[in-house]
């Protein structure tokens, strides 16, 4: 391979994943596997569904049903502004302030708010250790993690495990507990296949539901109810992802980031000419109790 192609991993590899962490995340989410870190993230956040209590406050608000393309959107674009600029500049700032506005008009638990956070830092990990077009080094491992831990106490979300490790654990430990079948799981997993299906041509809509079911891992298809995929589905996944990491080895380095920076986005054409942070999110819904 051209020594070149390395030259964002061997900057990374010299970096502190502490004191560099944001520097570290930008590298890799924005230019090393943008398009590993979007799909991850897709599936990172379809996975919280699996746990009954998120999924009921989703189902609870309607804006899956009535506008899941621009509440996919919001949440991109926001954590993208966050990531693209910095929690701490103004642009991050106003996005976080935007997503606790939205999350403080909910009863969340910060258990459920921590498990969200920590799919966030391993799927993607995950994702990269599978698919990615080398293997993530581990200052990009620890580099997400405090990254998004700093995220989550500007959240005011409460106990974050004090390592990656212990982060792992405490997502393991959560998913065993949580991930049980309910009605609303169901739900809000069918309107996040109807998404991803509705971004490709009617005729190719019913492989795509099939493709995503055999993305699925078995815990995540007991908890949805949904029926599994032939096992050809998930191994033809799996090649294409395979080959097509392989593939990119021979490409040369991204010159730029991509992060906040999204054309192709559905609800807000141009984005992010014209828009601020504060322009996204979804209005204040009707009183919607979600004590548990």
């Amino acid at each position: 391979m051209p020594r070149r192609r390395y030259a964002l991993r061997d900057r990374i590899a010299a970096l502190d994943p502490e004191r560099d962490h944001l520097e570290i995340y930008q590298l890799s989410a924005g230019r090393e596997f943008p398009w590993d870190y979007t799909r991850a993230l897709e599936f990172a956040l379809f996975r919280t569904y699996c746990v009954p209590s998120i999924s009921r406050l989703l189902a609870a608000t309607g804006e899956f049903e009535k506008r899941p393309q621009q509440r996919y959107d919001d949440t991109a674009l926001l954590m993208a502004e966050i990531a693209a600029h910095g929690y701490d500049s103004p642009r991050g700032r106003e996005a976080l302030k935007v997503v606790n506005r939205a999350h403080g008009r909910f009863a969340i638990s910060n258990d459920d708010m921590r498990y969200v956070l920590s799919t966030f830092v391993h799927d993607p990990i995950d994702w990269l250790t599978k698919y990615g077009w080398r293997p993530p080094h581990e200052h990009e491992r620890l580099a997400a993690f405090h990254y998004y831990r700093e995220v989550g106490r500007r959240m005011g979300i409460r106990d974050i495990p004090e390592s990656y490790s212990a982060f792992a654990d405490f997502k393991r430990s959560y998913e065993n507990e949580h991930f049980v079948f309910s009605p609303t799981n169901q739900k809000i997993g069918e309107y996040t296949v109807g998404l991803f299906a509705a971004w490709f041509p009617s005729f190719l809509r019913p492989l795509v539901r099939l493709a995503v079911r055999g993305m699925l891992d078995e815990p995540m298809l007991r908890a949805f109810g949904f029926r599994p995929a032939p096992r050809w589905v998930g191994a033809a996944g799996d090649l294409g992802l395979r080959t097509r990491a392989f593939a990119l080895r021979f490409f040369p380095p991204r010159r730029t980031s991509v992060l906040g920076v999204s054309p192709g986005n559905r609800t807000y054409p141009g984005y992010p000419a014209g828009y601020r942070p504060s322009d996204l999110g979804a209005p204040a819904p009707p009183d919607v109790s979600t004590s548990r």
